[in-house]
């Protein structure tokens, strides 16, 4: 049950790893910053980093929300981040025509959980032959991500992890079923939490989501006690200023806080 993403990280197994960074990509200046101190926290706490960043988010809830720079600019900016840090990137894919471009440069890549039932997008994912990362859409139960599964193996890519990003509860508000992560690690799958995405209230905020950053310690810590192979997070050196998922971003010192405390419980319980 584990995944090789390149020659230094394997996801699962007695490995613990985190995927970090901002929401989306903002510049180049504040990814490198985001980078930087996250593959230091990950270092110092001898866990395996993988940088996170979006090129496109493509489901805002406002249409005047800031998505990002677009394929071009977002890929040679990831790109920028893997070969000056020398580590791996992951980052979403919307449609199944970008897969070609982005496989070329990130070592990951993801589904996002709006997306997780769309055949053709997972299907050519598979095709890439590049590990992919399938999110949980909120209205899923966990035991039915198999199809997910089964639509990218069916490429001969075995390549594939699953995370947790909480489930629909009501309008405008997410709960975390950590049964879920049990049930998707009997699928096969390395299990990742996502651990501020699962605190995010959908359109919360009317033209925007909110978000209960308080609730992210404790879920992570909770998370990594029922057992996970990695922790995604979103951070931000500055969230009340983020362009996007600021709510629920993590600032350094809670994101140094939340790898630390994670790590141990992941020893204890692995």
């Amino acid at each position: 049950m584990t995944v090789e993403i390149n020659d230094k990280v394997i996801l699962g197994g007695d490995k613990f790893t985190v995927l970090a960074g901002p929401c989306v990509i903002e510049n180049r200046d504040i990814c490198f910053k985001i980078a930087e101190n996250l593959l230091n926290f990950c270092s110092k706490a001898g866990v395996q980093y993988i940088f996170k960043a979006s090129f496109d988010k493509a489901n805002r809830t406002a249409v005047s929300s800031f998505r990002g720079h677009g394929v071009k600019r977002g890929l040679a900016i990831l790109a920028e981040v893997r070969e000056h840090f020398q580590i791996p990137v992951i980052t979403d894919i919307h449609d199944p025509h970008q897969v070609k471009d982005v496989a070329e440069i990130v070592d990951i890549l993801q589904i996002p959980a709006f997306l997780c039932r769309q055949t053709d997008l997972l299907v050519e994912a598979g095709k890439s032959g590049k590990p992919v990362n399938v999110k949980k859409g909120q209205f899923m139960a966990p035991e039915d991500m198999k199809g997910a599964i089964d639509k990218i193996t069916s490429t001969g890519n075995e390549k594939v992890a699953l995370t947790e990003r909480g489930s629909s509860f009501g309008y405008h508000n997410l709960v975390v079923d950590m049964r879920s992560l049990v049930i998707m690690r009997e699928l096969g799958a390395p299990v990742i939490f996502d651990a501020t995405h699962s605190v995010q209230l959908p359109g919360g905020l009317g033209n925007a989501s909110g978000g209960e950053v308080k609730f992210v310690r404790p879920l992570a810590r909770a998370a990594a006690s029922v057992g996970i192979d990695g922790l995604f997070m979103e951070v931000h050196p500055d969230p009340a200023k983020a362009l996007c998922d600021g709510a629920n971003s993590v600032d350094f010192t809670g994101a140094e806080t939340i790898i630390n405390e994670v790590k141990q419980i992941h020893e204890l319980t692995r």
